[in-house]
């Protein structure tokens, strides 16, 4: 089986109004298609190069960033690979705009919405094939899941199953057949998710939300029916915050505490993945690592984006976010298509006998 990299880009988003206004300065230096600097204006870090698969500035549109990001993505998932794309970064800096976007605007719409475009537009052109498409939507609030499209809020459990690794029992999912349904089970849900306002972000995702998209396809191929299941998971993650500058207290403080927890988690996690070394992948320390758990080192082909704030105010939230994405490039998973085990069987053999010929 072969190995891949975690695939990570950068979005640097544009000053704010908020940054402008108290006079803030750029440190951020985009040196290629794939190369980044951050400069601290203080002089005292001096400057951090870093190398991805993608830096994305101010100028791209929306559509330019899901056709060199996400689009390659929703293809290997109509071939039977299982597929996550999550967005990391500091509260306030462009996680949930680039992942849900402006639902009332096309052209700024975000992954999730051209995801669905995306997956009726294969599934209209494919004529061999027949496809069940099925969605859920959860989200993880102060370590607690629960299910946005279920009318009554409760708390969910995870489970594990040697087929299945990590599922949450109970969990509602919705048979999709149009464009327009698939929209209103993301509109439905967004309704339902945790935000609320902090000094840095009005509108701040207070949880952790995973839309997961379960393909099913079915083929006749020299008059056999061959099957492959999928699953692309669509991951829009809380903000880390700190709170002297989100002004957070009570319920929104908790919240934050929270937050950076289950974010240090996944740090926790990340790093034990590159380090090379660890006999333990502490996976079980947050909800969310449980639930990413098959996309970090595991069957899944797995993106990464990071948004940042070029703002000289947020020069050590962007250092980490950086700092956190260089690490997350060097995890190798390990894809493989999810075809039934008979039909896996012979497509493995077939592969050897081809890998004989050429030796």
């Amino acid at each position: 089986m072969k190995e891949e990299c975690v695939h990570v880009m950068v979005r640097v988003r544009p000053l704010n109004k908020k940054e402008l206004t108290e006079g803030d300065k750029n440190c951020i230096t985009i040196d290629s298609d794939n190369a980044i600097t951050l400069n601290d204006l203080q002089n005292t870090a001096g400057t951090r190069s870093y190398t991805f698969d993608r830096v994305f500035t101010e100028t791209h549109t929306q559509k330019f960033i899901y056709d060199h990001s996400a689009f390659p993505i929703v293809e290997w998932l109509f071939e039977g690979f299982n597929c996550t794309i999550f967005a990391y970064g500091q509260t306030g800096c462009g996680k949930t705009h680039t992942m849900m976007g402006d639902a009332e605007s096309q052209e700024h719409s975000g992954i999730v919405p051209r995801t669905f475009a995306h997956c009726r537009s294969i599934i209209c052109a494919d004529k061999n094939k027949r496809f069940l498409l099925k969605a859920s939507y959860l989200e993880i609030y102060n370590e607690c899941v629960y299910d946005l499209l279920c009318d009554k809020r409760t708390k969910l459990e995870l489970k594990e199953d040697p087929k299945k690794s990590v599922y949450v029992k109970d969990l509602s999912v919705e048979t999709v057949s149009t464009l327009e349904d698939m929209r209103k089970l993301m509109e439905k849900g967004n309704a339902a998710r945790t935000v609320g306002a902090t000094a840095m972000n009005q509108d701040s995702s207070r949880s952790h939300s995973i839309f997961t998209m379960y393909v099913e396809a079915s083929e006749e191929v020299d008059g056999k029916s061959r099957y492959t299941s999928s699953k692309l998971s669509l991951v829009d993650l809380a903000g880390s915050e700190r709170a002297t500058k989100t002004n957070a207290k009570g319920s929104r403080l908790k919240e934050g505490t929270m937050i950076n927890l289950s974010l240090s988690a996944l740090g926790n996690v990340i790093q034990a993945l590159v380090d090379g070394n660890s006999k333990y992948i502490p996976y079980r320390d947050s909800k969310l690592t449980r639930l990413l758990q098959d996309s970090l080192g595991g069957n899944t082909k797995t993106l990464m984006i990071a948004a940042v704030s070029p703002a000289s105010s947020n020069f050590d939230e962007t250092l980490s976010t950086l700092r956190y994405a260089n690490r997350a490039k060097n995890i190798k998973n390990k894809p493989k298509v999810n075809m039934d085990e008979k039909d896996l069987a012979i497509k493995q053999y077939v592969e050897e006998i081809e890998e004989l010929k050429v030796s």
